[in-house]
């Protein structure tokens, strides 16, 4: 009882708060100053999502659509057809991402690691309709960031 009313009366608990303050007061700030600075991201990172080329130019997505199949938003539309040596290649690749969710499995089910997600992550728009992505976009996005996917792969590679 006289332990509450002392805690009570001297305002034990602010002081115990004012105590862990004092302690941080004189350290090391922590404080990431965003626009200029940034943190390191993982390679697993999962942002903004890219149709990779071979090194020869043509497009790796071979139309399989294991991808459109294994998204649980529903995100992805395939459209294929056959080309004249049997091969099927994409016509339409389209990915909604505002209804994306960033799960990775489209990237996990590729078989040829056509469809990978980058590290980009600061992509804004002012319309939704900017967040619908086409097969053009997705190719522009994958050339832009080559270097950083094939790094990011590379150094994910041991632990697949």
């Amino acid at each position: 009882m006289l332990k509450r009313a002392f805690k009570t009366w001297f305002l034990w608990e602010l002081l115990i708060g004012l105590s862990v303050t004092g302690r941080y007061f004189f350290k090391k700030k922590i404080t990431i100053e965003y626009p200029e600075e940034k943190t390191p991201l993982s390679p697993r990172f999962r942002g903004l999502h890219a149709l990779r080329r071979y090194e020869s130019g043509e497009e790796r997505c071979i139309a399989c659509k294991l991808c459109e199949v294994v998204c649980p938003a529903l995100a992805i539309t395939i459209e294929s057809e056959e080309r004249d040596d049997g091969s099927r290649r994409t016509t339409r690749y389209d990915i909604d991402f505002t209804k994306c969710i960033y799960c990775g499995f489209c990237q996990e089910a590729c078989p040829v690691d056509a469809i990978v997600e980058t590290q980009e992550f600061e992509y804004a728009t002012e319309t939704r309709a900017e967040l619908y992505y086409d097969k053009d976009m997705l190719l522009a996005v994958g050339d832009r960031y080559e270097k950083q996917i094939a790094a990011n792969i590379a150094a994910d590679a041991r632990y697949s």
